[in-house]
Order: structure tokens, then sequence, then C-alpha cells
């Protein structure tokens, strides 16, 4: 076999069982109360010991795990975290917390038979109902860590507006859960944000994730379409890693801009990905292409006016949706992320 598959096929065996570690708390368990034998974990965690020992032996055996003993008794072995790989895989609120790929790839893989028919017919798939995994808050912990407090005070005109009396209103399209729409009121202690997203489960868990932190009187959620025009004027919409998944983008951001009060701008983020095409690309190219055929662009399809764009939204082609939709200045801004690449657009 293609030892570059050999060795994808290595790696998606590890996402796999980080998933089931993550699903049922293996890792926080043993982050929080210590090495343990595979008995001591299936207690801690109420699962059966023979499915949690074969897993804790492939863990340390790939490496994500230590163990104290190889060479001892199977039921005596006690496997740890390595306190290095606690942010990673046990911390959900830690900025390196990555173990939210494992569950973004199982959710995609549950949909590949009907991303095949997609690739037949040009429709999109069935969306993926919520449960059983939710749905994987890639910037959960980046957002709260950076958003209000590196990200956005990087951008003079955006931060001076939402420390400004009187207090900013701000739109949050796209919020899913609501974690940008909380990084911001947390941030800015007087602004007031509106988020907004088409799918009510990821808008019942916002409303739930506001409340938990005493922000619901300054952060409500709704569920809406981003091309529906809302209650203006805002100061600030954003959309944040989202607008290459919308059929209509042009449409959308249309209608952010009607939405601006004078002096108002939107924030866009999105993958940061090469301005041209490269064969033999980088790797955050080639995750990106991946995740484009996988999910993203199917997604897209069956809207028959849909833009088609793909994960894949190279610079020219934001700035192309911006033009036609009204916008008069496109600014990439000098934000430093490994993974988004950050606009201002102002009519």
């Amino acid at each position: 076999m293609n030892t570059r598959l050999d060795r994808s096929a290595l790696a998606a065996l590890d996402l796999y069982t980080v998933y089931i570690g993550e699903r049922l708390g293996f890792y926080r368990a043993l982050a929080a109360d210590g090495p343990a034998t595979s008995t001591e974990l299936s207690d801690r965690t109420g699962t059966n010991e023979r499915l949690v020992r074969e897993w804790l032996e492939q863990q340390a055996a790939t490496g994500l795990l230590t163990v104290d003993d190889a060479a001892g008794a199977a039921l005596e072995r006690r496997y740890a975290i390595r306190d290095e790989e606690v942010p990673a895989l046990a911390d959900a609120d830690h900025p390196s917390f990555t173990a939210h790929e494992a569950i973004e790839m199982v959710r995609n893989a549950r949909s590949l038979p009907d991303v095949v028919e997609s690739f037949r017919t040009g429709n999109a798939p069935p969306p993926l109902t919520w449960e059983p995994e939710g749905r994987a808050e890639w910037n959960r912990a980046k957002y709260l860590a950076k958003l209000g407090r590196e990200w956005l005070p990087a951008v003079e005109p955006i931060d001076r507006r939402l420390k400004a009396v009187p207090p900013a209103k701000v739109a949050d399209l796209a919020c899913g859960t609501g974690w940008s729409s909380i990084a911001m009121a947390q941030a800015y202690p007087s602004i007031v944000v509106h988020g907004r997203d088409l799918d009510a489960d990821a808008v019942a868990t916002a409303r739930d994730n506001a409340a938990a932190r005493g922000l619901g009187d300054r952060v409500t959620f709704a569920v809406a379409d981003a091309s529906h025009p809302a209650d203006p004027p805002y100061d600030l919409v954003t959309i944040l890693e989202a607008l290459h998944d919308m059929t209509r983008p042009v449409e959308v951001l249309r209608t952010a801009r009607e939405m601006l009060a004078p002096g108002g701008s939107v924030l866009v983020a999105d993958e940061r990905v090469s301005d041209a095409f490269t064969a033999d690309a980088s790797e955050r190219d080639r995750y990106v292409h991946g995740i484009s055929v996988v999910a993203c662009l199917p997604d897209a399809m069956g809207d028959p006016d849909s833009a088609m764009t793909g994960a894949v939204m190279r610079v020219d082609i934001l700035r192309h949706y911006a033009a036609d939709a009204g916008f008069g200045t496109v600014e990439t801004l000098p934000v430093t992320d490994d993974d988004l690449r950050f606009y201002r657009l102002v009519p």
C-alpha cells in the first residue's frame, strides 16, 4: 500500500479513538483525577472495563498517553495524560484544544454516502441531525481568549467604537453556538450583541451559553437567515468563519451593508489559504481543500443561485463578493492567526 495512505489511515484511527476518549470523558477524568488503571478509569466514567483497557493500550501505543509499566499485568498498568497534552485533549476552554477535530471528522464521515450521491446529482446532502455529536465548537476557546482581547483591539476603528458611548450595537451573523457573541460582550461590557443563525439547535445552545455567563440581558439570539434584513442600524456586523459556507454570500454582504449605522463596518474572518491555487500545497491548504470536498462545498449545493464557493475562499474571491455587494473598501487586517484571515469592509 502507498505509504502516505498508510500514514493517513493511522491518523484517521487516532482521530476515531480521540473521538471516543473525548465523548466519554476519558481525557478529562485522567486530567482531573490522575493516572488510572483500566478498572479505575471505567469506574470513574461509568464505562466497560474491557473496552476501556483496549482504548488505554491503543492510546499508549500511539503515544497520546503514558503507561507506568508496559510489561506489567494488563489490569495493573496505570495510564496518565501528560501535562502538555491536557490543553489539547482535556481542556475545552484552552486555545490549544484540538480534540474537536475528532468530533468534526467523525461527524463528516457520517454523511459521506450522501456526499457521494451529491457528486452524482449536484444537490446538497441532507443536513446532519444535531445529535449524537452536536457541532464541534472549533473556535470556542480561541474566540474567548482572542476575539475581544487581541483581534478586535487590533482594529482601531472597531475597537474605538465598541468602547464608546452610546453603547455599540453588534450583529453577529451565523453565530453558531454563540461563543463569538459571548466573547465580544465579555470584552466590551457595554455593547449589545444580536446573534443570528439558521440552525435552531445551535441557537438554543447559544442562549444557554449566554445565560450561564450572565449575559442574557445584552446577548440575544434568533433563528434567522443572514441574508434577511435585521433591525438596523448596527455599528458592527460580524461574519466569522461562515461566509464561504453561505450559498448567497453577496446577498448576505449586501444585507450586512444595509444594516450598518453611519461609520459602521463589517468584519469578516474566513479561511487563511494561499492567494492562488498550487499543486503539492501547504498542509493548511491541503486541510481546507479536503474539508471543502467532503463538507463545505457539497453543503452549499442544491440552491440554483448558490455561489458554490467552497472552503477555499481566497482574498480575490472575497474582494469580488464585497464589490458586488456595494462595499467601497476591503481592508485585509493585520490580525495574526494561523487559520483565519480577517477583513474589514466599509461602504
